[in-house]
């Protein structure tokens, strides 16, 4: 991370989402929210798949299935990797899916707040973009980790999830979906610039880039990055300056700018965005309104 957006970023940005249970952001839960939360002993009968087989093995790991659910998710699955130790993550799979025909994957990763640390299922609480995810696609299996940084470590964990996931359900290798927001942007960067092949499209949110551009261009994996015009947190600039750097390896690599375009989209929001739908805070009132905003989720399930 650049000393830029080092710790005393993060401290401004736990002050920031703290605020947003002002403004109603999202970045927070709803004060409503831990009445609808799942107790303990909240048994499932979600059809986990390869999930659900307790102690399997094979060589993406084993996994041992939660039981408390929320909103159609099954709560703190782990994935235990030989090489990757404990991974934790919420798990939908619709009640249609039988494994008889290929469907769509998406893996969603959350800001800060959503971590696992701050809490199992967090993430689910405090951001949409999972529930509004099946809104596009009712057949689509949505993975929803809880990771423990933005960093080398949860980047290599969310390439193992991911793995995992493709292994263990029969899923369309062409509609392999990815989202991260803000601290979830960081290290989803980090994975496209380490395996851009497993995926299909990655929406990018209010966050930076600290993957290697390089590594994305080769897979022309498309990418579309969205941010704040004045996000409080990291600003528009290391958006645009990503979306530069990529065109410039498109670029060099010979591609028509009609190629492109259909590549990587630049989305930056101007404050009447936000305050015309009621956030005074641009960055945590992103993780809200980009994920209900059909032209932006439309582009990366409309394929």
């Amino acid at each position: 991370m650049h000393m830029s957006y080092g710790m005393f970023g993060r401290l401004a940005g736990v002050v920031a989402c703290m605020a947003m249970l002002v403004s109603a952001s999202g970045c927070m839960p709803d004060a409503s929210a831990p009445a609808n939360r799942p107790t303990s002993g909240d048994e499932t009968d979600m059809p986990l798949g390869g999930a659900s087989r307790t102690g399997s093995s094979g060589e993406f790991g084993t996994v041992t299935a939660g039981t408390d659910t929320y909103r159609g998710f099954v709560l703190d699955n782990v994935l235990h990797s030989p090489d990757d130790g404990d991974i934790h993550f919420n798990l939908y799979v619709p009640d249609s899916y039988d494994g008889s025909r290929p469907v769509a994957l998406f893996l969603t990763l959350p800001g800060y707040q959503g971590l696992y640390f701050q809490g199992v299922g967090e993430n689910l609480y405090t951001e949409d973009f999972g529930f509004e995810a099946q809104r596009y696609d009712d057949r689509m299996i949505i993975a929803a980790p809880q990771l423990s940084d933005w960093g080398e470590t949860s980047s290599r964990q969310a390439i193992a999830l991911t793995e995992y996931l493709l292994n263990a359900y029969t899923i369309d290798a062409s509609r392999v979906f990815a989202e991260g927001y803000s601290g979830g942007g960081e290290t989803m960067s980090r994975v496209m610039g380490m395996r851009p092949d497993l995926f299909s499209a990655y929406l990018h949110c209010s966050s930076q880039w600290d993957g290697d551009i390089a590594t994305l261009a080769e897979s022309e994996t498309p990418v579309y990055l969205v941010v704040g015009q004045d996000d409080e947190y990291y600003g528009s600039e290391p958006s645009e300056t990503a979306y530069d750097r990529i065109r410039d390896q498109y670029k060099d690599r010979g591609l028509s700018e009609r190629r492109i375009n259909e590549l990587v989209t630049l989305d930056v929001k101007d404050a009447a965005y936000f305050a015309n739908q009621g956030i005074t805070n641009q960055h945590g009132g992103g993780g809200t309104l980009f994920s209900h905003d059909p032209d932006i989720m439309g582009w990366l399930f409309n394929r």
